[in-house]
């Protein structure tokens, strides 16, 4: 296996998905309520309603948890457009990530006071990359980039997505996020020009 391949995870069954969405919803909830430092694994599984050994059969602790669940939802949102023809021209699903960024302004806010912003931050970027790369090999506008260059504008493009993404919210929105989506995607086809 090469050293960017990664192994594909096997999806878990109904009780699994289950209880692993009931710890994930639940530390979400907290993130809002206290700092993450202050979480307890406790409070975790009494607010899940799940027990101590079933969380530690998934998880080694409450980070393991938060980083698990952000890597699930990035992983999606940045490959929801893949294999999508009738996405059109769209690389990223901009318009769905910022407007579910923007109704979850209060998380978003405890993930900056926590410093778990930064987590988010680069496996964005790590995820974005690879899902633009991947949806640039789909589309005909990008065929002609070499793999190096199609590559690297993928990496300059998710930056510039979660650049985007944080000017946005910090402004509280200004733009619409279908003007986003119309926005990005403008910059995203002059850099695969340019390229």
């Amino acid at each position: 296996m090469s050293g960017n391949a990664r192994p594909r995870r096997r999806k878990p069954d109904r009780r699994v998905r289950r209880t692993r969405n009931l710890l994930g919803d639940a530390l979400m909830v907290l993130i809002q309520e206290k700092s993450f430092d202050a979480i307890t694994v406790q409070e975790l599984l009494d607010r899940a309603g799940v027990g101590r050994s079933t969380f530690y059969e998934y998880f080694r602790d409450k980070n393991d948890l938060f980083v698990s669940d952000l890597d699930e939802f990035l992983e999606h949102m940045a490959t929801a457009l893949v294999g999508h023809s009738d996405a059109g021209d769209r690389v990223v699903p901009v318009r769905e990530l910022f407007g579910h960024v923007g109704d979850s302004r209060q998380l978003y806010d405890a993930l900056v006071a926590s410093g778990k912003i930064h987590d988010f931050l680069d496996l964005g970027r790590a995820h974005f990359a690879r899902g633009i790369d991947q949806r640039l090999v789909e589309l005909p506008r990008a065929r002609t980039l070499a793999p190096a260059r199609r590559a690297a504008v993928a990496h300059a493009l998710a930056g510039a997505l979660l650049s985007l993404l944080v000017w946005w919210i910090d402004g509280n929105g200004a733009l619409s996020p279908e003007e986003m989506d119309d926005l990005f995607h403008g910059i995203a086809w002059s850099a695969v020009a340019a390229a």
